[in-house]
């Protein structure tokens, strides 16, 4: 069986585990497109997405089109005729002239369940949503937001510690491989189509600065699955002495708090307590604004808590 020519189409570190799965196992990739290198952090200066750094390490022809449904870009999609495009968190919406183009398809690498958990952010809302269980769909895409047809899908328990970038690299490094074993059965012929119970569709809309925000008021179940579900990265956050606390790991304590929400008890052994609907959040990993992140027992050590302190 002759293996398709691939296009892959990505652009962060998610993508990353599925280009490498690919090339190790010999497909012929005819190029990578990504997104165009972007200006970020302090300098600004223009990064390169990590799935170039990673093509041009393999020696593969790199694309990055401004919008794919650019006339200059379908010209040089007809000119390299894949036979499939595989597509893993590229950034960009594909219009029907591209995912109607491949004779095997656009396959993408989904980082959820489907139809649960549709959209931008899935892996952040499947935690700060408290699933005990989550997953990856390889699915046949059509015109919709993530509404193709289910080719095979995988699924794992989602630990009650587990944060968003450990999730993030676990179902990325699965993704691969279920894609792997998906693209064999495009080519034999014997892959099976599912359409998805729209009656059980969820969505994971893209996150804002507000999603972050801790409401002290809530219990301390979603407090902590907010913080996993961020965490490292936008990562929750609270206003001490009005400056930005981000918060990265913490725990609950359930039982009757005995201070309003929000409001800081005596460092423990275990962390440092804030009251809750139902409970104490105990931070062990923090960041103010401006700082660096630390445990939060050495951070207490440079920050002087004021007595009646309250997160919020």
């Amino acid at each position: 069986m002759n293996k398709p020519r691939i296009l892959f189409m990505g652009t962060p570190a998610f993508a990353l585990p599925a280009l490498e799965i690919l090339h190790n196992h010999h497909y012929p990739i005819i190029a990578v497109t990504t997104q165009p290198d972007r200006p970020a952090g302090r300098g600004q200066k223009e990064v390169a997405p990590p799935i170039k750094l990673l093509a041009q390490k393999l020696g593969l022809p790199v694309l990055q089109p401004t919008k794919v449904k650019n006339q200059d870009f379908l010209e040089t999609l007809y000119s390299l005729n894949p036979d499939m495009i595989v597509v893993s968190a590229f950034g960009q919406i594909l219009p029907k002239v591209i995912i109607d183009f491949p004779k095997m398809g656009c396959l993408n690498i989904h980082p959820s369940l489907l139809p649960r958990y549709r959209g931008a952010a899935p892996l952040n809302w499947s935690i700060i949503r408290g699933e005990t269980k989550t997953g990856v769909t390889i699915m046949m895409m059509d015109e919709g937001m993530d509404s193709g047809d289910i080719l095979m899908q995988d699924e794992t328990p989602l630990d009650a510690a587990e944060n968003y970038g450990e999730l993030h690299d676990r179902l990325a490094n699965l993704g691969a491989q279920l894609l792997i074993k998906t693209i064999e059965q495009v080519a034999a012929g014997t892959a099976q189509r599912q359409k998805q119970d729209a009656s059980c569709v969820t969505l994971a809309p893209r996150l804002t600065k507000e999603t972050g925000n801790i409401n002290w008021h809530d219990k301390i179940f979603n407090v902590v699955n907010l913080i996993r579900g961020l965490s490292p990265t936008p990562a929750a956050y609270s206003s001490l002495d009005g400056q930005t606390l981000k918060i990265f790991t913490a725990e609950g304590q359930p039982g009757l708090a005995d201070l309003p929400p929000g409001a800081i008890g005596p460092p423990s052994p275990t962390g440092l307590p804030v009251a809750a609907a139902d409970g104490y959040v105990i931070l062990k990993d923090v960041q103010l604004a401006g700082k660096k992140r630390m445990p939060v027992h050495e951070f207490l050590r440079g920050y002087k808590l004021k007595q009646g302190s309250v997160l919020g």
